[in-house]
């Protein structure tokens, strides 16, 4: 069996939410550990993260903490570069915290997923193949986009000139899948940004994406499609459903 070659960059998982829209589900377990054909969430993320040489994966928790980390510790033991940071605003803050408290880690090119986007290994293959740039959004088309979509719209290059959930209809180009890459300068960029952001108590309900809308105004932000490909991000019952439906084992 081929060995997989290590590649020298991290990956940042925010799963620090309980993922109340799935209540009861989530009433004592958070969102990233809930079974797709018989396999946590987060599993599946980090499976797919080795399955591409990615061995330093840093997982934000928040809500019932201890679970997801004798999970790891129980699934992944001699992975010693699979680690834990635990966010304490878990509960009064938005994810742009849990960036914040594992900004020490953004020090090299990393990966920032969403904790609850579950997706193929092609698919990272070709984000991680994608021309280079310092912030790379990994987006998907549809015909219809609804109003938990995280919105894109492009420029006439072809970079990102906003992403939010209340683009106008007429101004949406694709949805953001919560997968960015980050390279060359874009670490700091995007560390630094957390920083100042959260200066402002205001900015502790913030999303991260709310940063690489501000970045996208400087051309920093491209795009990678990964059309085609298998993802699902799961926020309701029925994404659970089709998630179970994408990925059967």
């Amino acid at each position: 069996m081929n060995k997989i070659p290590k590649i020298s960059t991290k990956a940042v998982i925010l799963s620090a939410g309980q993922g109340r829209r799935l209540l009861p589900l989530t009433k004592n377990s958070p969102k990233c550990l809930l079974p797709i054909s018989g396999k946590p969430i987060i599993e599946w993320q980090i499976d797919a993260l080795l399955a591409s040489g990615i061995e330093e994966i840093i997982v934000v928790t928040g809500f019932q903490t201890n679970l997801v980390e004798k999970l790891l510790q129980q699934r992944y033991p001699n992975h010693k570069q699979i680690k834990t940071l635990f966010n304490p605003f878990f509960e009064v803050a938005d994810n742009l915290a849990s960036c914040w408290v594992a900004r020490s880690v953004m020090d090299c090119d990393f990966l920032l997923l969403n904790g609850d986007t579950i997706f193929d290994v092609p698919l990272l293959a070709q984000v991680l193949e994608s021309e280079s740039a310092p912030i790379t959004l990994s987006i998907d088309y549809k015909k219809i986009y609804d109003e938990d979509d995280m919105k894109v719209q492009l420029d006439n290059k072809g970079l990102v000139k906003h992403v939010n959930k209340i683009l106008p209809k007429d101004q949406i180009d694709a949805e953001s899948i919560g997968l960015i890459y980050f390279r060359s300068n874009g670490p700091i960029l995007f560390r630094d940004a957390v920083e100042e952001a959260l200066r402002y108590p205001t900015e502790l309900k913030s999303w991260y994406l709310t940063i690489i809308d501000k970045l996208a105004g400087e051309n920093l932000v491209n795009v990678c499609s990964i059309s085609g490909h298998r993802w699902c991000e799961i926020d309701y019952s029925s994404d659970l459903k089709k998630a179970q439906e994408l990925f059967c084992e």
